[in-house]
């Protein structure tokens, strides 16, 4: 029998992993130069922690979760995503008593039980950014900043940021009450209509076509919302403009968590089909006390790492070719000895900074050097009995043919100076 992966996941195979890479680089760079520092926390929590702050109404948690009881007979789930945990750690250690506001970026894998399909996976992988202890549309407009300029680092140019505001506690229930009036006069099913008096914003957020048809003249919570909410929004906008950040103002995104309050956003790209978005996130002021914490204003985002490579790939921004390996030096051993002091000639060369591989299992001449041309390097060091004798190796160059004899002593520096010209 032969295993294979999971239905609904997928492995990152190289070369095509050095992708997913670079978008972590990318999105993470942005936040690290504006203070944001790392953190990594568990792959499984307690199932009460996403219960409470994702929201009981939402398919998250009445659907997708991975849930299990451990052998301690506790209720565990897999991180499905990653805020949630996040100001939980910041909570236990007491982060959020020292400097605010706490500036966190994180990368890792969640984990839902979704309808498999392409840039809609099981398993996937995001970077995440979330700044807490501050309620400033200064902040809002920052994290917002630092996933455009992670997207325009990667080279994207087909990126669209939608932005919305789900107001606050003060007028978000008069919106609440509007909207569930209007939702049912709707020819709803069951369970849809269920869902609008537990949590009327989760309909707006339903992708079927038979639901949003009926949603066309739904009310807006732009139109209900109080002065505050009014000025903080206007003033995440006006900071935008400023920097540059064209946005689409989309009144009907609601997102598909619960703790979600005043800012809201998403970024979205039309290379990708139905599955358009590639990120997004907002404000979530009452996340903290939904799990037992003090009142602590937050905000953040999360980006799909995989949808961003798809993206990435739409854009032909890989090109026709995959992106070549590593390595820059081959060895090439002829008989045991020379093995033996390629093997450290190589070590001394990986020590200086130099990417190098060599041909193992004792292939002859041919062989190892086709490895070396299948490795991508730059130059192959050829070491045989006789080389050895000589104290010189053969150092060729793989582009052009050219191999000259270079003493041993001088293989290191002679190698990273041709590859640094």
């Amino acid at each position: 029998m032969t295993f294979q992966a999971p239905k609904g996941t997928f492995d990152w195979l190289p070369p095509r992993s050095e992708r997913a890479l670079a978008v972590r680089e990318a999105m993470s760079a942005p936040a690290r130069l504006a203070g944001y520092g790392y953190i990594e926390t568990p792959t499984f929590e307690d199932t009460a922690l996403f219960a409470r702050g994702v929201g009981e109404s939402t398919d998250i948690v009445s659907k997708e979760m991975y849930t299990f009881e451990d052998k301690g007979g506790r209720s565990i789930t897999l991180r499905p995503e990653g805020t949630a945990p996040v100001v939980r750690a910041v909570l236990q250690h007491g982060l959020h008593n020292g400097r605010l506001p706490v500036k966190l970026w994180y990368s890792g894998n969640n984990f839902r039980y979704e309808r498999a399909q392409k840039g809609r996976y099981r398993h996937f992988s995001q970077v995440g950014v979330e700044a807490l202890g501050a309620e400033d549309p200064a902040l809002d407009a920052e994290v917002i900043l630092l996933a455009v300029d992670g997207y325009a680092a990667l080279g994207l140019t087909g990126v669209r940021l939608l932005l919305n505001t789900l107001g606050c506690k003060e007028c978000r229930p008069a919106y609440r009450a509007a909207l569930q009036g209007f939702l049912r006069g709707l020819d709803l099913d069951d369970a849809t209509r269920q869902r609008a008096e537990l949590n009327p914003l989760r309909v707006l957020d339903d992708k079927r076509p038979e639901v949003q048809a009926q949603l066309a003249g739904a009310p807006l919570v732009t139109d209900h919302l109080c002065g505050a909410c009014k000025a903080y929004h206007e003033e995440v906008r006006a900071l935008l403009t400023a920097a540059g950040v064209s946005h689409t103002d989309d009144p009907r995104l609601v997102r598909g968590l619960d703790y979600y309050t005043r800012t809201t956003f998403e970024f979205v790209h039309g290379g990708l089909g139905s599955q358009s978005a590639v990120g997004g996130g907002g404000r979530y002021d009452g996340l903290s006390e939904m799990i037992g914490g003090p009142a602590l204003p937050g905000v953040g985002w999360a980006i799909g790492v995989d949808r961003t490579v798809l993206a990435m790939e739409a854009e032909g921004l890989f090109g026709e070719e995959e992106p070549p390996g590593p390595v820059q030096v081959y060895g090439v051993p002829l008989g045991e000895d020379a093995r033996r002091r390629l093997f450290l000639l190589l070590t001394e060369l990986r020590r200086a900074g130099v990417a190098a591989d060599m041909a193992f299992g004792g292939r002859g001449l041919k062989g190892a050097l086709k490895g070396a041309d299948r490795s991508g390097a730059s130059y192959a060091v050829i070491l045989g009995e006789r080389d050895l004798a000589e104290g010189s190796a053969q150092v060729k160059d793989l582009a052009s043919g050219e191999q000259i004899a270079v003493p041993l002593a001088e293989i290191v520096t002679t190698l990273k100076e041709r590859l640094t010209t």
